[in-house]
């Protein structure tokens, strides 16, 4: 059984079991989250309607904060001496799916 589930405008593949690593959410270290499903896979059953859905729950359990690559932005104008420096780190969460409740 998977799940396609929605976090952070972003949609992720997941089954109990996998870790991710989501955009940056408000919780501890520890704490359980729960994520929104837009599709359900359950053997030769597919679940895609809104209605079925809200009775799915997809809790994960937050394992870490950590940071992406560091993404260095250069401006430049030629001949006018216009030059702009600009750095940029994502902050990510890592979560544990630990159970898919339909």
């Amino acid at each position: 059984m998977y799940a396609v589930v929605r976090s952070g405008g972003r949609q992720h593949k997941v089954a109990v079991g996998d870790v991710l690593e989501i955009d940056k959410v408000d919780a501890a270290v520890g704490d359980s989250l729960e994520l929104t499903p837009l599709l359900l896979v359950d053997g030769e059953a597919v679940t895609a309607d809104a209605d079925k859905l809200s009775a799915v729950k997809v809790s994960a359990k937050v394992l870490a904060e950590t940071k992406g690559p560091k993404i260095r932005i250069l401006k430049y104008k030629n001949k006018t001496g216009y030059r702009k420096r600009q750095g940029h780190r994502q902050r990510y969460t890592l979560v544990s799916v630990t159970a898919i409740e339909s």
